[in-house]
């Protein structure tokens, strides 16, 4: 067999040629990219490096194909090989969480989201209201009726984690359509430990009585336990539905089992395909049997037509997920997040619930005298990407926010270990510990502009370069 690394430059290379043949600065900026992302700490909770076999896989003929419809029922004809991606995608995301159904077709993880909601709607409101109303369907009735189970409709109510405490805008953030979709209510963390407090939630839950309880989280750094929010789910008659965008891959390489492993106790699962699960950017649904054919009418329920190709991406990265291996790689995603999160604790950076054990470490450096947008910022000149985020209770709001959320999925897929997490906590600490805010036009102090000691950043982005020159990303790919 051919050298992989040979025959990926080649792909590469060549590719770039034919699109440098039509507009040169794309692929200037695609070669770019690729130069800023391996001289840079990406340690972006929500980002990863998709595999060569899985971006290569995005770049073809299935892009000009459209889809509407499920396996075997399209509204388009010619789509016998799109069928065949999408059953196997299908395939190895069953196999891979075990669960009884999957869905591949959402574009993103918010629109993985928002077909759960209406499919769990068109379950649980839409089916029975239909059946009570002796109709077939929504075009048999009148328009009373019809105006009647609108307001139904959009009348359910739904309990998310609320998004200072670790939740996401798709929980019934108001500004998000979720949050205009529901009559909703959030749960948080409790106010001194930071920790989910089951039964202030199954409390809340008993009062509020909601039609969806949504866990998972964005920026929530522990684990929980999914069979209590089922026995909460069940106790009030709501479904259990868990977004796990964000911790997938460890779900899929068994670091999360038993009560902490979504799948067997949720109805319904929503996901994104990259973060840690190191697939392409998408997203995709499992659920019980029950549940399976709401959630097949996702297109065109919510969804236009399927990417085709990158549900063929989404197959090569599940089947990438289900070799041995990968349960190696989930591992090391949380032990490195604990050794980057004892590298903070040691030099006296404050942490969201004292530490982490999935793979995301929050740090509240509202001690450090700055805001988490000045932190992020800060950090960016040093070459050490990052996003600011909020923490619970946040003083400066989710703009300039108190925290900067950090993830060890992308480093780890370059090969970096604890005592490398441990030199990052030492440059990230540095940087932090060396800004300071800077001043309006009117000269009081500032939320978003800050000042860094003089040669910090040049030092720090030597240093990143330096431990990533180490650790090279797609090794043997030469675009020269």
């Amino acid at each position: 067999m051919a050298d992989v690394n040979a025959l990926t430059s080649s792909a590469y290379s060549q590719a770039l040629e034919v699109i440098a043949s039509v507009e040169p600065r794309v692929a200037e900026a695609t070669r770019q990219e690729l130069a800023d992302q391996r001289a840079s700490l990406k340690l972006i909770a929500s980002e990863n490096y998709a595999s060569p076999a899985v971006l290569l896989t995005m770049g073809t003929w299935f892009s000009d194909k459209y889809a509407e419809g499920t396996v075997g029922h399209r509204f388009y004809a010619g789509c016998q090989n799109v069928d065949t991606v999408e059953a196997l995608a299908a395939e190895h995301a069953r196999e891979l969480f075990g669960a009884e159904y999957a869905y591949v077709q959402p574009h993103s993880g918010i629109d993985a989201n928002l077909t759960a909601y209406w499919a769990i709607l068109a379950h649980r409101v839409e089916g029975p209201w239909l059946q009570n109303a002796g109709v077939k369907n929504m075009n048999d009735l009148s328009e009373t009726e019809w105006e009647r189970l609108r307001n139904e409709l959009g009348n359910q109510r739904l309990l998310g984690m609320s998004l200072d405490a670790g939740g996401h805008l798709t929980h019934g953030f108001r500004p998000n359509i979720s949050g205009k979709m529901f009559h909703q209510q959030q749960y948080g963390t409790d106010p001194e430990t930071g920790l989910l407090d089951y039964d202030a939630l199954a409390a809340k839950a008993r009062e509020f009585k909601p039609l969806i309880i949504v866990a998972g989280y964005s920026a929530y750094p522990r684990r929980v336990n999914f069979a209590k929010m089922r026995e909460i789910a069940d106790e009030v008659g709501a479904t259990l539905m868990v977004d796990m965008a964000h911790f997938a891959g460890l779900v899929a390489g068994k670091v999360f089992t038993g009560d902490e492993d979504p799948v067997p106790h949720a109805h319904v699962v929503t996901s994104t395909s990259h973060k840690s699960l190191r697939g392409p950017r998408g997203g995709f649904i499992l659920a019980t049997d029950e549940y399976a054919p709401s959630v097949d009418r996702g297109c065109p329920m919510v969804l236009g037509g399927p990417l085709s190709h990158v549900m063929a991406a989404k197959a090569v990265a599940f089947a990438e997920a289900r070799r041995p291996e990968f349960q190696t790689y989930a591992q090391d995603i949380a032990d490195n997040a604990k050794a980057l999160a004892e590298g903070f604790l040691k030099r006296g950076v404050k942490l969201v619930t004292g530490g982490t054990d999935n793979h995301i470490v929050l740090l509240d450096v509202s001690s450090l005298g700055i805001t988490g947008r000045q932190a992020e910022s800060a950090l960016l000149d040093s070459g050490v990407v990052t996003n600011r985020n909020s923490v619970p209770s946040d003083p400066n709001g989710a703009w300039y926010t108190s925290g900067v959320r950090l993830g060890t999925p992308a480093l780890t897929t370059r090969g970096l270990g604890a005592d490398e997490f441990d030199q990052v906590a030492d440059l990230i600490v540095n940087v932090l510990k060396s800004t300071s805010p800077g001043t309006t036009s009117a000269g009081a102090p500032s939320k978003a502009s800050y000042v860094i000691a003089d040669g910090v950043a040049e030092k720090t982005k030597a240093a990143a370069a330096e431990l990533m020159g180490r650790f090279p990303l797609y090794p043997g790919l030469d675009l020269s």
